[in-house]
């Protein structure tokens, strides 16, 4: 297969009303470019006539690439799938419900000349402030401060990554959102540029609030996979080496109050604390040591999909 100058990498479902339009809007860019492109559509299990429409588009232009799950896996999956296939030294990804702005490529392309990933920025988002825009902001404020690395919008879809960095990054559950966060961890540089942001002209969202939750658990794995996926035995024995240190000496306090003050200790609450400190820490040093053996199995055979591909036209 030939290499590509750019990879568009667009995940799709349900979207069988935009999925034209966004096509030829891409096209019209990125013809007036000269640069060498392919375009991915990922249709994420779509239930309506997306695929069909997908297909056609795909028989006329063979610079279109549709993938096919056989189920809805979410759109990090779709990303993965996309990242997998794409053949571009410069891999950008966007949204397909035409609120992302195809004509922006162009701005990313030249910045990702200086920088490893360039993230879009909504500044002037125009989805509803109370069920999108306020849990946006306050996930964007806690994965900016939890993992380091600040930007205004990590929500937006469209973004342009270098192959290098993208190629080897796994992702699972909501974490395509913290790509930029994962590619700092591994020395990548990073960018924001500021990006159109368009009124949904078909369908709803496929997402609320209750995604927001999802992105806290993620962004608790986010932060423990960056400090201690390494290195899990700190992360379990400093606090199990803590609490069974304190517990084992409330025990020795106890000894010494029995043997040579003569005390009665068996009916002391004391005597359960030890107890449950020194068993707590011993579970916890227990934890680090087979998580140790787990991040090595994870860093030594990463290469099992999270989707499950029923067709690819190319």
């Amino acid at each position: 297969m030939s290499e590509k100058t750019v990879s568009i990498i667009v995940p799709v479902y349900n979207e069988e009303e935009s999925v034209p339009i966004l096509y030829k809007a891409i096209k019209d860019v990125m013809d007036d470019t000269g640069l060498q492109y392919e375009i991915i559509f990922i249709d994420d299990g779509s239930a309506d006539n997306t695929f069909s429409l997908l297909s056609s588009i795909q028989k006329i232009d063979n610079n279109v690439v549709v993938i096919s799950f056989r189920r809805n896996f979410g759109q990090t999956a779709a990303m993965a799938a996309g990242f997998d296939y794409a053949r571009g030294e410069i891999i950008v990804t966007m949204d397909a419900d035409l609120q992302n702005d195809p004509k922006d490529i162009p701005r990313l392309l030249e910045k990702a000349k200086e920088y490893d990933v360039v993230s879009g920025w909504r500044k002037n988002r125009k989805d509803p402030f109370f069920s999108r825009r306020l849990p946006s902001m306050i996930a964007n404020y806690l994965i900016s401060k939890v993992t380091g690395v600040y930007l205004h919008d990590y929500g937006c879809t469209l973004k342009a990554y270098r192959k290098e960095v993208v190629k080897n990054i796994r992702l699972y559950g909501e974490m395509h959102r913290f790509i930029p966060a994962i590619a700092n961890w591994i020395g990548a540089t990073f960018t924001e540029e500021v990006v159109g942001h368009h009124h949904r002209r078909f369908g709803k969202s496929k997402y609320g609030i209750s995604r927001t939750l999802r992105v806290l658990l993620d962004l608790l794995t986010v932060k423990f996979l960056q400090s201690f996926s390494t290195r899990p035995i700190h992360a379990f024995g400093t606090p199990g080496l803590v609490l069974g240190g304190i517990g084992f000496l409330i025990s020795l306090y106890l000894t010494y109050a029995k043997l040579a003050l003569g005390y009665q200790i068996g009916g002391r609450p004391l005597l359960l604390l030890a107890v449950l400190l020194i068993i707590l820490g011993a579970q916890l040093v227990v934890m680090g040591l087979l998580g140790e053996m787990l991040a090595r199995v994870y860093h030594e055979s990463q290469s099992k999909a999270i989707y499950t591909i029923r067709k690819i036209l190319k």
